[in-house]
């Protein structure tokens, strides 16, 4: 036998490991590839470069809103939720530490809730002082994080609860229709824009607090992926009426913020479902939500020169 007829009947070997023998190839390339770069395909094996190269080329699975797969799994929802309950359990566990409840009282303030340090700085208060030259905090004298900290804070279990059940019914479908990070703009967007309503329509000392902001702003967001799914949207308006019925037969409910909450909710689902579908959608959602933002901001200056506060 010559030595070039012995160099043809060789045994091929692996191109990324020339000590293993093997008779499999990439179905792409053609290459010989060993047990340990096998990578399953529709028909055979590729090898693991021509794996990488085709993630390249392919375009991952979007939801009908454009969003990622992600939110299938509904974590921003859970995260929620347990930021929630953190920062309630913070409000208790502070209000006793520094003596603003007595043990005495606890059980009754645990459940029905009540002012304390923490919800005085963060609850969406429009003005201390109720006057013009007198305003010496709120939201009025430039303290905003309340814009976005009232939609954490809760008066009391039954109040975290009811929300916090909401937002575990709503949250996980929104963010399956969403994603993620459009499903955690939504929230955001309604939670301030009910404490932007707050702070233009109720009294200035008035303060509020709690997530039905956001939780109204999802009720409106889904009546329009309803819509756009061509789905019934009878139940979900039933019980928005239901919710909205609620504000003025219970005691202590903030209307203008479940108001201001449902609109901006609605607006942002609104943009999301409608927008046109395609490769610039995802840029035209995140413009559109921009725009939202600025329009609230322009709210929010308005309301604060119309009461004569420099700050």
């Amino acid at each position: 036998m010559t030595e070039e007829s012995a160099q043809t009947t060789a045994t091929p070997v692996c191109y990324r490991h020339p000590d293993r023998s093997t008779y499999v190839t990439c179905v792409r390339c053609d290459r010989p590839i060993c047990p340990d770069c096998m990578q399953p395909a529709s028909v055979g094996f590729q090898c693991p470069e021509c794996i990488r190269e085709g993630r390249k080329t392919t375009i991952p699975a979007r939801t009908v809103f454009g969003g990622s797969l992600s939110g299938e799994q509904g974590t921003v929802t859970r995260s929620l939720i347990v930021i929630n309950v953190v920062a309630w359990v913070l409000t208790v566990a502070a209000a006793v530490l520094t003596s603003e409840i007595s043990i005495r009282e606890l059980g009754r303030f645990v459940i029905f809730g009540g002012v304390t340090g923490v919800t005085e700085w963060g609850a969406a208060i429009p003005a201390y002082g109720g006057g013009f030259i007198q305003v010496q905090g709120g939201i009025a004298a430039g303290e905003f994080w309340r814009l976005l900290t009232a939609d954490f804070l809760h008066y009391g279990l039954i109040h975290l609860a009811f929300n916090m059940y909401a937002l575990w019914i709503l949250g996980r479908e929104c963010e399956r229709l969403l994603g993620r990070a459009r499903f955690l703009a939504l929230y955001l967007f309604a939670g301030v824009g009910g404490s932007v309503a707050v702070y233009l329509f109720s009294p200035l000392n008035q303060a509020s607090a709690g997530a039905s902001a956001s939780i109204f702003g999802l009720l409106g967001a889904m009546f329009f992926f309803l819509r756009r799914l061509r789905a019934d949207p009878r139940g979900l308006v039933f019980l928005i009426i239901l919710n909205f019925s609620l504000g003025f037969v219970v005691a202590n409910i903030s209307i203008w913020g479940h108001i201001g909450g449902f609109v901006v909710g609605a607006a942002v689902g609104a943009l999301m479902a409608y927008l046109p579908a395609g490769p610039n959608r995802a840029r035209l959602q995140w413009i559109a939500l921009g725009g939202v933002a600025v329009a609230l901001v322009v709210l929010i200056a308005l309301r604060t020169a119309s009461l004569g506060v420099l700050f």
